[in-house]
């Protein structure tokens, strides 16, 4: 006979969205190129724009 407490003990919690993220490491590479890279090309093309026209 099956413990009426069984099921309520096995069902899993949920992870959170941040633990998921910390704890893929693929995930976390991809991120620490990806960002770094998209935040220096805005950066270069902000100094780009910057730059005044010559006459």
């Amino acid at each position: 006979m099956a413990d009426p407490v069984q099921p309520a003990a096995v069902e899993e919690e949920r992870m959170h969205i941040m633990q998921q993220v910390l704890e893929n490491p693929f995930l976390l590479l991809f991120l620490g190129v990806a960002l770094p890279t998209v935040i220096y090309m805005v950066w270069g093309v902000m100094e780009i724009v910057g730059i005044p026209i010559a006459k």
